[in-house]
C-alpha cells in the first residue's frame, strides 16, 4: 500500500488544496500520465454495467497515487478479492449497501468511502447512520444509472451535513467549474472526485485537460 498523503480538508479560495481524485481509469499508459500529473487518487470501477468496467489488472497500475476500486451491490467475497488482486487502498461503495455490510468489510481491514446520491435536499439521517463505519464519504448526483452520469448536483444542500466525516465532491465536475471549487467551503470537504467531463473517451482522460483544470485550481 501507498504511504497516506498529508492532505487540507478544506477547499480554500486562494488556491485548493485538497484531495483530487480521478475516477473510471483503465488503460495503463493513460494511468500513468494522468498518475504523473500529480493526481491524489484514481478510481477503478468494478460495476460491470459500466462503461469503464475494469475486467482485468492494467498493465500499469498507481504507485503514488491512491488505489481506489468502486463497487455497486457487489458481494463482500469479490470486493476482498478484487481488493487483494488490485492492491486497493480504498473501497468505493456506490450502491445501496447497508451500514452493517461497511462494516464486515471494515472488518477485513480495508478502508471504506460511502457515496450517496444527492437530489434536491441532504439525506441527514441516512448518511448519519454509516459515520462509524467509514473513512469517507462521496457525494454524487441522483441518477438511474451509478454515478459517472456527468450531471450536477446543487452543492448549497451540503450545508445541511454536519456530521464528522470528511467527503468528496462529486457529480458532473467539468472544467468549467475550477473557479466554483476555488470558492467551495465545507469544514469537512476533503477533495473532489472528476470523471465523465474529462474524457476523450469512456475510461480514457484527456490529460491537457485534466492539467489544465488542475493548474486553474490550484493557483
Amino acid at each position: 500500500m501507498n504511504a497516506e498523503r498529508t492532505n487540507s480538508s478544506k477547499v480554500l479560495s486562494e488556491g485548493y488544496k485538497g484531495i483530487i481524485k480521478v475516477c473510471g481509469m483503465r488503460d495503463a499508459e493513460n494511468i500513468r500520465e494522468v498518475e504523473n500529473l500529480g493526481i491524489d487518487w484514481i478510481g477503478f470501477i468494478f460495476y460491470r454495467k459500466s462503461s469503464r468496467f475494469v475486467s482485468q489488472v492494467p498493465d500499469y497500475l498507481p504507485e503514488k497515487a491512491k488505489r481506489v476500486g468502486v463497487f455497486v451491490n457487489e458481494t463482500k467475497e469479490n470486493i476482498i478479492e478484487t481488493t487483494e488482486r488490485f492492491a486497493l487502498d480504498f473501497v468505493q461503495l456506490h450502491g445501496n449497501e447497508s451500514p452493517d455490510f461497511c462494516e464486515e468489510i471494515c472488518k477485513e481491514g480495508v478502508r471504506i468511502i460511502k457515496a450517496f446520491s444527492i437530489e434536491d435536499s441532504f439525506p441527514i439521517e441516512t448518511v448519519k447512520e454509516y459515520e462509524s463505519v467509514c473513512d469517507y464519504f462521496l457525494f454524487d448526483t441522483k441518477t438511474l444509472q451509478y454515478g459517472g452520469s456527468g450531471k450536477k448536483f446543487n452543492w448549497e444542500v451540503l450545508s445541511h451535513y454536519r456530521g464528522n466525516k470528511p467527503f468528496l465532491l462529486s457529480g458532473g465536475i467539468s472544467p468549467e467549474d475550477a473557479e466554483s471549487i476555488r470558492q467551495f467551503q465545507h469544514p469537512m470537504c476533503a477533495g473532489i472526485d472528476i470523471n465523465s467531463k474529462f474524457e476523450i473517451s469512456p475510461a480514457l482522460k484527456n490529460v491537457g485537460l485534466v492539467r489544465q483544470f488542475i493548474d486553474r485550481i490550484r493557483l
